[in-house]
């Protein structure tokens, strides 16, 4: 009677897990199935933080109804866990989970930071791809489960939430772009060195303004060449959107970014959005500063050239190691001085005495800083180290609007 019991609880728990870990699985891929008024009100960088640490859950909430399901056949049928694992993976359904199961876990071990680091980008997002695969496995399980099974409303409603969200992919991942590219017919009309490593791309199309693309966002850009093609880029708007053309400005960074800079006029160009939320509907005040690091200068600089603002509403720092690092320098100083808008770069290390995101330098620069909204773009660390600046200096946090720039 004790391990009967006991084999029940075990089994409560692992179908439990497993229902949880399926729902979070699809929970996942709606954050990242590109759609617009999630993305438009949440931000991309805020989504991906959401779908890897939800990552992480699911992981962890596949691993504990694995345990919990040997543990309790092992109890119900009196075998060690060897033996009920090698009888578990004669049934079909169970199959395809211990399947699912393991591709999630090379998706997860890819990820992990000690390995993110040490691992193209471009493999990183094929291996995530196996992400779709072991959805599929899982769902094969689930839906033939006695929790799901055995309760037809239950599994219409299972179903269901599974072909809405495989809908919602199928439409803003395949369909839209699809649409966009015949319709507006993009192509690369001019390819500009901006400095060491550095191009900006030129693209125009039919209509684009009806693409309605604001200042501080980014299209996922995918240039149909033979080595760029399966790639969807993430690239900001590094100028004002036009009536016909759109501008990036891309710095090497991997070999997809690499390759871009090889690129020549007349190259079709498939683009899917415009995404982001850092935009001017974020802002609060009249005065503006904006803030960015490297190559986060990009939405910054169209941010800078096309805020409402007078003399001395809008101020942009620059971040960066040394001169040579600043990116679209010139026309940076020939908008400040257009619109006479204050512009200040940040360099030097962080590693020494001198920092150049200290609240004190700060709030020399800009003194009515904490009065104003702040736009905040560059990459990990220094979007992290500028936070702790800005609040120490007494910018509330609300009034921080950030995008972390990764690739």
């Amino acid at each position: 009677m004790p391990s009967t019991r006991l084999d029940a609880l075990l089994a409560t728990g692992a179908h439990l897990s497993g229902l949880l870990a399926g729902y979070g699985m699809v929970v996942m891929l709606l954050l990242m199935a590109r759609v617009p008024a999630i993305e438009h009100g949440v931000g991309a960088d805020v989504l991906a933080r959401w779908h890897a640490l939800g990552g992480r859950y699911v992981l962890t909430l596949v691993g504990a109804h694995v345990l919990l399901a040997l543990l309790g056949f092992t109890v119900y049928t009196g075998t060690d866990v060897v033996s009920a694992g090698r009888a578990v993976l004669g049934y079909p359904a169970l199959a395809a989970a211990t399947a699912g199961t393991l591709l999630l876990l090379l998706v997860g071990v890819v990820s992990a930071r000690i390995v993110r680091h040490r691992v193209r980008h471009e493999t990183w997002r094929t291996v995530h791809l196996l992400t779709y695969l072991a959805t599929s496995l899982a769902f094969a399980h689930e839906v033939v489960g006695p929790d799901v099974s055995g309760l037809p409303i239950l599994a219409w409603l299972w179903s269901s939430i599974h072909a809405q969200v495989v809908v919602l992919l199928l439409w803003y991942r395949c369909v839209v772009p699809i649409r966009q590219t015949l319709r507006h017919r993009l192509r690369v009309v001019d390819i500009r060195t901006e400095g060491p490593g550095v191009v900006s791309v030129v693209i125009a199309g039919d209509r684009v303004n009806e693409l309605h693309a604001q200042a501080g966002q980014f299209f996922r850009w995918r240039f149909l060449t033979r080595r760029l093609w399966a790639t969807a880029l993430p690239f900001s708007l590094s100028a004002s959107p036009q009536a016909d053309t759109l501008r990036i400005t891309v710095k090497a960074l991997g070999d997809h970014t690499r390759r871009v800079r090889r690129l020549r006029p007349g190259v079709r160009v498939v683009a899917t959005g415009p995404f982001g939320a850092m935009t001017a509907h974020r802002r609060t005040r009249r005065k503006v500063l904006l803030l960015a690091g490297g190559v986060g200068i990009t939405p910054m600089r169209a941010l800078f050239e096309t805020l409402p603002g007078g003399p001395g509403d809008i101020v942009l720092l620059y971040r960066a190691n040394s001169p040579d690092e600043l990116v679209l320098r010139h026309e940076l100083e020939a908008i400040a001085v257009g619109r006479q808008a204050g512009l200040h770069y940040l360099l030097g290390s962080s590693l020494g005495e001198h920092n150049p995101l200290a609240p004190a330098l700060l709030s020399r620069l800009v003194p009515d800083l904490a009065e104003r909204d702040v736009f905040l773009c560059g990459p990990p660390g220094m979007t992290t180290a500028a936070v702790t600046a800005l609040q120490k200096a007494g910018v509330p946090k609300s009034r921080i609007h950030s995008e972390t720039f990764a690739f």
